[in-house]
């Protein structure tokens, strides 16, 4: 018998959230009911333009968020007056699937949104039609993984959480069961 640790919010997504989504909206089978696909953090860091030590950093900072290390993104295309050149790194990002991305959604939720200055809810229409949400963070230093001392750049990063719910309510319910603070 394995002790394998399985996250906080998965077991709560077993145990109580399926359960609370069958019986909101009907479900007939089990694979119909929404589920989160992967959660996507992006950080474009357009500094690095002039400086590639500002991308060494944020892929550093990502990586203590993320527990995994990022990919970094490149332009796709020259850019006279913004001096950027093709293939150029000028931002990170990475995909969180399975136990990592339940990791991070708790954390998310329980920790980095309450630290958020003047943090008023969610916007609850950030959905994209297809049951995917999509929020922004403004400084990177909400985390507790990232120590205030020894950051010299504030960053800020976007959050894509996908789900397989086929419209935004579901989607939104299933977000709200995870207790995303959306404003009212």
């Amino acid at each position: 018998m394995s002790d394998k640790y399985i996250p906080r919010m998965k077991t709560r997504y077993v145990e109580v959230i399926r359960k609370r989504m069958r019986d909101e909206f009907k479900y007939t089978n089990d694979m119909q009911i929404p589920k989160l696909e992967k959660i996507v953090l992006n950080m474009g860091v357009g500094e690095a333009v002039g400086d590639s030590k500002k991308l060494k950093s944020a892929i550093e900072a990502m990586t203590l968020i993320a527990g995994q290390k990022p990919v970094a993104t490149k332009a796709k295309t020259s850019i006279a007056g913004f001096k950027i050149r093709e293939n150029m790194a000028l931002g990170a990002k990475v995909t969180l699937r399975q136990d990592r991305m339940y990791e991070f959604l708790d954390r998310l939720v329980t920790i980095a949104l309450p630290r958020v200055k003047d943090f008023r809810g969610l916007n609850g229409k950030s959905f994209d039609g297809r049951g995917n949400y999509a929020m922004g963070l403004k400084e990177h230093i909400v985390f507790p993984e990232i120590n205030y001392d020894q950051i010299d750049t504030i960053w800020g990063m976007d959050i894509v959480v996908c789900t397989t719910a086929r419209t935004d309510a579901e989607a939104k319910a299933l977000l709200k069961e995870f207790d995303f603070p959306f404003r009212n």
